[in-house]
C-alpha cells in the first residue's frame, strides 16, 4: 500500500519526535491506522491517567480530517460513551494545514480544560455545570479506574 508522502513525513516525525505525553504508533498492517496513548494532563482530573485512542487518516486526509476516538472510558463532558471527541478541528475547523500532532495536542488540551458548553456527553456537561467539584471527582475516579 502506497502512502501519501505527507503521511510518511508526518509519522516519521511523531515517532522521532514525540509530543510530550503522547505516543502514536502506526500499525504495521495499516500505515493509516494508530494506537494512541495520552498521559492525563497534570493539574487535570485526569491526571495519571493513560488513555487509550484510535486514529485512523482517511483516504482524503489531509483535505478531511482523521478520524480518532477514546477507546478508554473518560468521563468527560466533550467525550462520549463511544469515546467520540467533540472538537473543532475534527470537523468545520479541520485544515490540510494541521496535522496528526496538532489533533493529538488539542485532545490533551482538551483534557485539561474540559467544555461543558458545547457537550457531546450532555449528562456529563449537565454535571459539571451544577456540580463542577462533584463531577471533577467522578472524572478522578473513571481515571483511576480506567485509564491505567
Amino acid at each position: 500500500m502506497s502512502l501519501p508522502k505527507r503521511i510518511i513525513k508526518e509519522t516519521e516525525r511523531l515517532v522521532a519526535d514525540p509530543a510530550p505525553g503522547i505516543v502514536a504508533e502506526p500499525h504495521e498492517d495499516n500505515l493509516r491506522y494508530f494506537d494512541v496513548i495520552i498521559d492525563g494532563p497534570g493539574q487535570s482530573p485526569f491526571e495519571g491517567g493513560k488513555f487509550k485512542l484510535e486514529l485512523f487518516l482517511p483516504e482524503e486526509y489531509p483535505m478531511a480530517p482523521p478520524k480518532v476516538r477514546f477507546l478508554t472510558k473518560i468521563y468527560h463532558p466533550n467525550i462520549d460513551k463511544l469515546g467520540r471527541i467533540c472538537l473543532d478541528i475534527l470537523k468545520d475547523k479541520w485544515s490540510p494545514a494541521l496535522q496528526i500532532r496538532t489533533v493529538l495536542l488539542s485532545i490533551q488540551a482538551l483534557l485539561s480544560a474540559p467544555n461543558p458548553d458545547d457537550p457531546l456527553a450532555n449528562d456529563v456537561a449537565e454535571h459539571y455545570k451544577t456540580d463542577e467539584k462533584a463531577a471533577i471527582e467522578e472524572s478522578r475516579k473513571w481515571t483511576r479506574q480506567y485509564a491505567v
